[in-house]
């Protein structure tokens, strides 16, 4: 749950009216994902989230909410024992450390097209984000010891992948 208190108590530590006259910002909200309703904006959920951005809003900011494109999500098929053994070979041997899961990127329509296509297929899905790299932002950066050592773990489950499947 959002906490306005703490929201801002940060926005007042970023600046005044005077430094930032106007603020425009905007919050993406994943009302395609298939982990949710897929009705949830017809039963009402959209306009409850949109009614917690709007209720007491810091410093008198004004809400607005504008629909935007939506996309169908994807939702990856579970790991065969075989992925999930060489990520996490291929991760203790690489990082020193067992992988990392997230579940972001759902709504990127690529994946879903490649799962309805090819839906027995297993997907490994990555990204170098770490501190301060400012995804998608103009100063966005990849930290290159990080990537080559992911290019690594999946040079290794491309290797496992063509043993599995007996060479071919």
């Amino acid at each position: 749950m959002l906490d306005m208190a703490k929201t801002k108590k940060l926005i007042g530590q970023c600046g005044s009216d005077e430094i930032v006259p106007t603020l425009v910002e905007y919050i993406k909200i994943p009302n395609k994902s298939p982990a949710f309703d897929p009705d949830w904006a017809a039963h009402g959920y959209m306009d409850e989230a949109v009614a917690l951005f709007k209720k007491d809003p810091p410093y008198g900011a004004r809400v607005t909410y504008q629909p935007g494109s939506s996309a169908v999500g994807w939702h990856a098929p579970a790991r065969s024992p075989w992925l999930e053994q060489s990520l996490a070979r291929a991760s203790q041997t690489t990082f020193g450390a067992p992988p990392a899961y997230i579940g972001e990127g759902g709504t990127i329509p690529f994946k879903a097209m490649l799962g309805e296509k090819f839906p027995q297929a297993q997907f490994v899905v990555t990204g170098v984000l770490g501190p301060h790299s400012n995804a998608h932002g103009p100063n966005e950066f990849l930290h290159i010891p990080t990537g080559k050592r992911v290019s690594v773990v999946i040079a290794q489950v491309r290797a496992d992948h063509h043993a599995q499947a007996g060479g071919q």
